[in-house]
């Protein structure tokens, strides 16, 4: 476990996402630290490639490769900052990923959303997590492979969340 002690209002976020960035290093390849696109939100975003079988532990996943991608958003007129943290697989047009966002305030701070492309088909709350943002991105790391695996399918598109399935927080 890894423990962040650093104040989070002194937070720069150039040198927040270099920091996800070297962090992704190790287990990611191409990592890369970006600025965000004009329909995103927040000035940067951490994209990174993922080997799914090894990262998911399972030789039989059906795609071979996706990418992760991190971005955290510093002032947000919230007493917390606002984090998009996401699993896409753009062969199945797949995105998996956890939202602190102004969105959905009856789920709470944070959901969890399933996309099929640029439709969303489920949120679900999740987990508010107050601590260091680089906290966040270990909680949320520890989480993904559960997430991913806890999609539904139906006719080969995602579909929804497995209710059954514990999606650990």
């Amino acid at each position: 476990m890894v423990v962040f002690l650093a104040n989070r209002t002194n937070l720069q976020s150039k040198r927040l996402h270099d920091r996800i960035q070297n962090r992704l290093g190790g287990t990611f390849e191409n990592v890369r630290r970006r600025r965000a696109e004009p329909r995103e939100a927040g000035p940067y975003r951490v994209d990174a490639e993922v080997d799914t079988r090894q990262f998911l532990d399972d030789d039989e996943y059906p795609v071979t490769t996706a990418r992760v991608e991190i971005g955290f958003q510093l002032q947000t007129g919230k007493p917390y900052e606002h984090y998009w943290f996401n699993w896409i697989e753009p062969d199945r047009s797949l995105l998996v990923g956890w939202h602190q966002d102004d969105t959905h305030d009856d789920l709470g701070p944070v959901h969890l959303q399933v996309n099929d492309g640029a439709t969303p088909v489920a949120h679900e709350p999740a987990e508010f997590i107050d601590s260091h943002l680089l906290d966040v991105v270990e909680h949320r790391l520890n989480s993904l492979q559960d997430a991913v695996l806890a999609v539904e399918w139906e006719q080969g598109r995602p579909a929804g969340l497995d209710a059954a399935a514990t999606v650990s927080e």
